[in-house]
């Protein structure tokens, strides 16, 4: 509904700050991250933003990068993890290393997080994991060969049989890699197939 909120930062502090937008003033909810990221008061500022809304309760929450909001939502499905949980774990972890540790189902480095036991972490793995590894990535421009066409028809190929999108696009890269990514479409499934 709102995605983004740019005005003059009014007022700062670790868990929120205040946005001035021409007299109108919205608190949000920020992690350390974001906090860290900020300009001093005064100077314009833009976050992205989730709108949280209950029957009782709307709260306004603001990230730094895309990427934050996106674990945030993330972590937000997950039976268990509100959206204040969910701050208090982005505000004790960096993203990119968080993925990794979901993707490796390392469970003791997510309870170093505060506020995530060894149940919570299970659940995080086991929900996140899948959605990870498939979003790890969803484009194609880790191939640079003349031969992108035909690479791509393999990957595509491979989904259709079953196959993650996260474990084609690796197999695909281990080949590149090689300089094994040649020949005809067959000859490519035949080489990502024995990678699998």
């Amino acid at each position: 509904m709102i995605d983004s909120i740019k005005g003059t930062l009014f007022h700062k502090d670790p868990s929120h700050v205040v946005l001035d937008m021409n007299g109108i003033r919205l608190k949000l909810s920020i992690t350390v991250a974001t906090y860290n990221g900020l300009p001093e008061k005064g100077n314009d500022a833009e976050l992205l933003t989730y709108l949280n809304v209950r029957e009782d309760l709307m709260e306004l929450y603001g990230f730094g990068n895309a990427e934050e909001r996106n674990m945030f939502t993330m972590l937000n499905t997950i039976s268990g993890i509100g959206p204040r949980s969910a701050m208090n774990i982005l505000s004790g972890s960096n993203p990119i290393e968080f993925k990794k540790n979901i993707i490796a189902g390392d469970v003791k480095s997510l309870t170093i997080i505060p506020g995530i036991g060894t149940k919570t972490a299970k659940r995080i793995i086991v929900e996140l994991k899948e959605k990870y590894v498939d979003e790890d990535d969803d484009n194609l421009d880790f191939m640079t060969s003349a031969d992108d066409g035909v690479a791509g028809d393999a990957v595509i190929a491979l989904i259709s049989l079953g196959y993650k999108r996260g474990q084609v696009n690796q197999a695909i890269r281990a080949l590149e890699a090689e300089g094994e990514l040649d020949g005809s479409i067959e000859t490519i499934i035949k080489k990502a197939l024995s990678k699998l």
